[in-house]
């Protein structure tokens, strides 16, 4: 008897340890990609990728399902204080806008703007403005439809406050 309680709360402990482990999407994107470490919720295990609002360009970003074809959810990034570059749109690079109604926008690329660099850090996985490093682009807490995919918020948020489920991604080559 004193067998089974024993195996029954190992048995637990491990599903316990188990139930905040990452999904890790089955992404089908082709490179180059930044995409999520954690699909989350994404209901097709594609992964959330960075995206233009609605279909084509668009200056609004968001984070969207990872989009089999590639095309505006594809980037490009010069890790060590680069731009993040639209393969799509190859002129335009993502900008992150302080106080803005939205954090990042795309918008033309200016290789001497300050709010177009950005940093990775490969042990955290985390992506911020060359100029704050305290902070993270991090995917938005709610999901949505968006016609047969998904999509959330794309914010900037302070990374010591926000949960690694959010803000790790991974940055693909082309």
């Amino acid at each position: 008897m004193i067998i089974h309680a024993r195996i029954g709360l190992i048995g637990i402990l491990i599903l316990a340890a188990g139930a905040g482990a990452a999904e890790v999407p089955a992404l089908q994107t082709p490179a180059p990609v930044i995409y999520l470490a954690d699909n989350l919720d994404e209901a097709d295990r594609l992964g959330w990728c960075i995206d233009t609002l609605g279909r084509g360009f668009a200056e609004t970003l968001q984070a969207h399902s990872c989009k089999p074809q590639g095309g505006d959810v594809q980037f490009t990034f010069e890790q060590n204080g680069g731009p993040i570059r639209s393969v799509a749109f190859p002129d335009f690079c993502v900008e992150h806008v302080p106080g803005g109604e939205q954090a990042f926008a795309l918008t033309s690329c200016d290789a001497d703007l300050p709010a177009q660099r950005f940093i990775h850090d490969p042990e955290a996985q985390s992506i911020s403005p060359a100029d704050d490093p305290a902070m993270c682009m991090v995917v938005g807490t709610q999901s949505r439809q968006a016609g047969p995919f998904m999509s959330r918020s794309l914010e900037l948020a302070v990374c010591d406050e926000t949960p690694e489920s959010r803000k790790e991604w991974v940055v693909v080559d082309g």
